[in-house]
């Protein structure tokens, strides 16, 4: 995926036992935004940001989606237990991470994984993707992401 793409024609199951066609999105602003792991401290502050600005966004008619390749069943208690207003998409085949060329080589205690990098994609309401953010920073990134979707109109 690159600047100018369309949403992938792609489904997945999500968290409220759902599957999410995601070209069904247009009409909406779509922030898509990828994660390690559920429950681990970057990835749950990020979470809560979103949660915490989720009106502000939803007041600029913007759909948000988290990812990860997190099981159905670890998203629905990953966002019960913080209160996530928004879905968790479950991508454990990799499917659409790799889509996205979010999967890159970490050390982790020594050893090279694979897992993903932190990113996030905006979405225009007519389905184009217009900005991305990767290797993210957690402090301010919601902030950076809700002023480029200000800037949207």
């Amino acid at each position: 995926m690159k600047i100018g793409d369309k949403l992938p024609k792609l489904s997945l199951p999500a968290t409220g036992n759902q599957i999410i066609k995601l070209s069904d999105l247009k009409g909406k602003n779509l922030v898509l935004y990828f994660y390690p792991r559920d429950n681990t401290p970057g990835c749950t502050q990020e979470g809560e940001d979103f949660r915490d600005q989720y009106a502000k966004f939803e007041s600029l008619d913007t759909t948000i989606l988290g990812v990860s390749r997190d099981s159905v069943k670890k998203h629905e208690n990953f966002k019960t237990k913080y209160e996530f207003p928004f879905d968790l998409l479950a991508d454990e085949d990799e499917t659409l991470c790799n889509l996205f060329l979010v999967i890159k080589p970490k050390n982790m205690f020594g050893k090279q994984v694979k897992g993903i990098e932190r990113s996030t994609f905006l979405f225009n309401k007519k389905g184009v993707l217009c900005q991305e953010w990767r290797k993210v920073k957690v402090p301010e990134h919601v902030q950076v992401v809700l002023e480029a979707v200000k800037a949207l109109g």
